[in-house]
């Protein structure tokens, strides 16, 4: 199956201020950056995790802890994929009694962020775990939802919703993609 971009919807600019902004209500919801920590999801949305921690040292003034998840193993399809792709988690903080804030580019259906949480659990108790994502493009199939959204964008379950970041893409956007042929006559 092939895809073409059939719209782009966040471009660097508006990526920029989508997380200057979801740092700001990071930090208003949690009464500053005292005893928070970020984590993100391996890959995207632990680049997604630090540049939301730059931004919030550049607003409070406090250094927040930042971790990266690898869900591999915690994932609902494990059995049909023949070999998943592994990363290494690093959580380099003690997640016991913190306000984590589970960070990750695009939410779907929900089964990535249910993986996260289940990983998560496994290196302590966090007092609360919130979610922070960059684009909700809706087709939720769990009863998860973010608390920090940079953009929601409508789409169809036939069509894919592809980030790009300077860091892992050598560019940035975010765009729609849809099959090769689809709405055209």
């Amino acid at each position: 199956m092939t895809y073409r971009v059939k719209a782009e919807v966040m471009d660097a600019a508006a990526i920029d201020r989508a997380l200057t902004r979801i740092a700001h209500e990071v930090l208003e919801a949690n009464k500053g950056a005292a005893n928070l920590a970020l984590v993100g999801i391996v890959t995207r949305g632990a680049v997604v995790a630090e540049r939301l921690a730059e931004r919030i040292y550049d607003i409070e003034g406090t250094e927040v802890p930042v971790g990266t998840l690898d869900i591999s193993f915690y994932r609902d399809d494990l059995a049909t994929r023949m070999n998943p792709e592994v990363h290494r988690t690093d959580i380099p903080f003690d997640v016991e009694g913190k306000g984590v804030v589970l960070v990750d580019d695009v939410l779907y259906t929900g089964r990535t962020i249910r993986a996260a949480m289940d990983a998560l659990m496994d290196y302590g108790r966090p007092c609360s775990v919130q979610l922070a994502v960059l684009v909700d493009r809706g087709h939720r199939e769990l009863p998860i939802r973010a608390d920090y959204v940079g953009k929601n964008v409508p789409t169809s379950r036939r069509e894919r919703v592809k980030s790009m970041l300077a860091e892992t893409d050598g560019e940035e956007g975010v765009v729609i993609l849809a099959e090769d042929g689809e709405g055209e006559a």
